[in-house]
């Protein structure tokens, strides 16, 4: 087994398992736990703390709860009985803990999704491939150039002007505690650029919250951003009609000029769903490259040695019901050349305060 696929979800990419305003997700949750329950009631075979038993429980936890395999099959061809039938045969009695987590992580790699992990007490398989594979578009000490060392601390945000009168926030983060006040002192403070950049650009995720208040920040009126949807039943297709999500503008302070938003493939999860709530304001332009992507709410359930599996539950969808599990494309596609980092410049803001810029 390669180390990637022995290394499967990063834990920074996580949504918050209970997003205090994500009341359809909830019902989803209280359905899939109910429906979790009474697997585990009437299946005696569950409980076979056996390689063979621990690997058919997980595949059929998988198999029965996981929200994309439909998805995912028409997207590259993901067979879960085929994965079945190949990680089972290399199982045998006599093989260890280790050996045994190596064949689950591998098996559950093959969904290539960073919200599914598998906690030992060793060890967390996770995967990464789903920014690893692609090139970075951001390095910290081009970056910190564009911030140097008397930037502004708002919580999560750090903040400053730019030598053209361009606003830069930067959010690396939706774990961390973010207040409206936090964001309002921020807009506040930059009113008077000529517009603002907020650059996501690395943040895993977090706190679904927190990334759905910095959007609403950015919006006059309600706006319709998505949808999301929850299992009800062991079928791979087998969902409750899609419920709409809105965005509600913020009490505080909320941006009235021009906004881009900078995005690389490790913005994910919670930060996934910024970028989708961004893309359905007017104006605002999302430049850089494709995000991560991980665009489903993550639940757990238990194997009979005790290990636990996260994997996404219910799938959130965009404003047109598109999945953006695999990412959302960027309004301006660009990355950062080997001429302009040898320069000490990051094409990626250099291309939003152009587009700012060019807007007067």
């Amino acid at each position: 087994m390669t180390p990637h696929h022995r290394h499967m979800p990063h834990l920074h990419a996580a949504i918050t398992d209970t997003p205090c305003r994500r009341i359809a997700a909830a019902i989803g949750m209280v359905a899939m736990t109910l429906c979790l329950m009474l697997t585990a009631c009437v299946r005696d075979e569950e409980m076979d703390d056996t390689p063979s038993g621990n690997l058919e429980t997980l595949w059929r936890i998988i198999d029965e709860h996981y929200c994309f395999l439909t998805y995912k099959h028409d997207a590259y061809g993901l067979d879960w009985d085929s994965v079945h039938a190949v990680y089972s045969a290399r199982l045998n009695p006599s093989m260890s803990r280790t050996q045994l987590f190596e064949v689950l992580c591998e098996m559950l790699g093959e969904l290539r999704d960073g919200h599914v992990n598998l906690y030992a007490t060793h060890d967390v398989g996770r995967y990464w491939h789903w920014y690893e594979d692609f090139p970075p578009n951001l390095y910290e000490d081009l970056r910190d150039e564009y911030l140097g060392t008397d930037y502004l601390i708002a919580s999560a945000l750090r903040y400053r002007f730019l030598p053209d009168n361009v606003g830069y926030m930067v959010c690396s983060s939706f774990a961390t505690g973010l207040g409206s006040g936090n964001i309002s002192e921020a807009l506040n403070y930059l009113r008077t650029a000529n517009g603002l950049i907020v650059d996501v650009r690395g943040n895993g995720g977090g706190d679904l919250t927190n990334a759905e208040l910095l959007a609403s920040h950015f919006t006059n009126e309600r706006r319709h951003v998505g949808y999301i949807q929850h299992k009800t039943g062991p079928a791979h297709d087998a969902f409750s009609e899609p419920v709409a999500e809105y965005l509600e503008p913020a009490r505080g302070v909320r941006w009235q000029k021009p906004v881009v938003v900078l995005t690389n493939r490790e913005c994910y999860s919670a930060t996934n769903t910024f970028v989708r709530d961004m893309m359905a304001i007017p104006g605002v332009v999302v430049v850089g490259d494709q995000t991560g992507g991980g665009a489903g709410l993550p639940f757990s359930s238990e194997l009979p040695c005790g290990w636990s599996v996260r994997f996404s539950a219910c799938p959130m969808l965009d404003a047109d019901r598109r999945h953006t599990e695999h990412g959302i494309a960027p309004h301006v596609r660009v990355g950062i050349t080997a001429d302009d980092r040898a320069r000490h410049r990051d094409t990626i803001i250099e291309t939003a305060r152009a587009i700012i810029n060019s807007s007067l």
